[in-house]
């Protein structure tokens, strides 16, 4: 899979949740590896802020970015549309310190996507693959994040709220592509015996009936309903029985919880990388939303280039004969066993090391340890079928080294390890000339790094 982004710009306009101003935000297409950004159009230098986890500073009724003193809220309706429709490189520009609310939905942003179209970039998608089970709970509110391992990203959210109108609900969806058709158009929502103080707080001056739907259940005086309304500046409104007091009726009958599903995938959005993972989310807010975002990011962090997914039972993409007939090498100096994955920019190979290898009988005797040399041989080598990948009859070329840069190893390789290497391309290939940057996993973990120049030539 390619990166995307947008075929052409466009702009929203409309009310902010939180400032009730008239805002303005354009949606432009951004090239490769750029991400997610917003630039505040409306302050000196327009400064740009990264649409990540690491920069959120506050969640409450909505995720809120900031670096400095520049801030921008209510950005995960946005997020989630993105998201959801694949792109992964788009600038914001706005002219408030907020996304305009819309309807309280992300169907307006699901709209204007498919009406530009989304165009495919050159450099691949870089996705964040779930291995293990990650999970946060938070134990005073009950809320609790569980992602496990899938090929797919899908969601399914749980909400408990003590409610006689709102109680138990379940969304679900188990296909990206089922966003635009069966999540986009869920609003937010608010109780009414939340509004006089949120307004209080400054938190939702431009809220109405029109950008939420609004729940009465609990009962309160016909003077206390007219005060949040003239607070609101709505128009007074006489309210019988608890339930919904919209004038357009519900979406779905659970779309309290679809609209928890956008907001979810709006702040899973800032990990930075599309998510191959099962989200199960109980009773989802952004406080823990972003929680888990951030220990994504952290993991990220801590090893920015994941270890390829490696299943022995898949059929290689090239087998050891296949290998053979490409590079000139042969025993004892052969060191991929197979190939697995490739694309026009990586390639991922395989070396199961055993303890019959022959550079063990003296490295080390007592202590058997691969060298290190060989580690970037090996590197070297499946960075070669990279790049005879590219050229018509690749049989009647070779690879040769040209150079080596930052080197790094940062554990032994011993007897009984599998080594997938991940060679990708650092630049395109020109006159014959490719640099390419190695990495070798054992597990989880890089256990040599590498920089490297091969030249390809013709064979005489």
């Amino acid at each position: 899979m390619k990166q995307q982004t947008l075929k052409d710009s466009f702009s929203l306009s409309g009310k902010g949740l939180h400032t009730g101003a008239q805002i303005d935000a354009t949606f432009c297409p951004a090239p490769e590896n750029h991400g997610y950004k917003i630039q505040r159009i409306d302050l000196d230098g327009q400064p740009i802020i990264d649409a990540v986890a690491d920069n959120v500073i506050a969640t409450n009724r909505g995720t809120v970015i900031g670096k400095g003193d520049v801030v921008v809220s209510t950005i995960e309706h946005a997020m989630a549309a993105l998201y959801a429709a694949g792109i992964d490189n788009c600038l914001i520009k706005v002219n408030a310190p907020e996304l305009p609310i819309l309807d309280g939905s992300s169907k307006l942003y699901v709209e204007e996507i498919n009406r530009v179209g989304i165009e495919e970039q050159k450099e691949d998608k870089d996705y964040y693959i779930v291995k293990h089970k990650i999970e946060v709970a938070d134990e005073t509110t009950g809320s609790k994040i569980i992602i496990l391992p899938d090929d797919e990203f899908s969601v399914e959210v749980k909400v408990n709220f003590e409610s006689p109108v709102l109680s138990n609900q379940y969304a679900s969806m188990e296909h990206i592509e089922e966003f635009a058709s069966e999540i986009a158009s869920s609003r937010t929502f608010v109780f009414v015996r939340e509004i006089e103080p949120l307004v209080t707080a400054g938190l939702i001056k431009g809220g109405d009936l029109d950008n939420a739907i609004v729940i009465y259940d609990s009962e309160l005086p016909q003077e206390r309903l007219d005060h949040i309304a003239d607070m609101m500046n709505s128009p007074h409104r006489e309210v019988e029985s608890f339930g919904y007091i919209n004038t357009r009726p519900l979406s779905h009958e659970n779309e309290p919880a679809r609209h928890k599903v956008i907001d979810l995938i709006g702040d899973i959005a800032l990990i930075g990388r599309p998510l191959k993972g099962k989200v199960i989310a109980t009773k989802p807010g952004h406080t823990i939303n972003s929680v888990m975002s951030k220990k994504i990011r952290s993991n990220i962090k801590r090893q920015e280039v994941q270890a390829p997914v490696y299943d022995p039972n898949v059929e290689p993409i090239m087998d050891n004969n296949r290998i053979r007939e490409l590079l000139p090498h042969r025993y004892p100096f052969l060191l991929v066993d197979k190939i697995i994955d490739k694309s026009d920019n990586f390639i991922v190979g395989v070396k199961n090391v055993t303890t019959n290898e022959p550079f063990f009988q003296g490295h080390f005797p007592q202590e058997p340890v691969m060298p290190g040399v060989l580690l970037v041989e090996a590197m070297a080598q499946t960075g070669g079928l990279l790049v005879l990948s590219v050229v018509d009859e690749p049989e009647r070329y070779s690879t040769y080294f040209m150079k080596i840069d930052n080197v790094k190893f940062r554990q032994k390789v011993v007897p009984g390890d599998t080594l997938l290497f991940h060679v990708s391309f650092m630049t395109p290939l020109r006159r014959g000339m490719a640099v390419m940057k190695g990495l070798a996993f054992v597990g989880e973990k890089i256990v040599c790094e590498c920089e490297f120049m091969a030249q390809i030539i013709k064979n005489k």
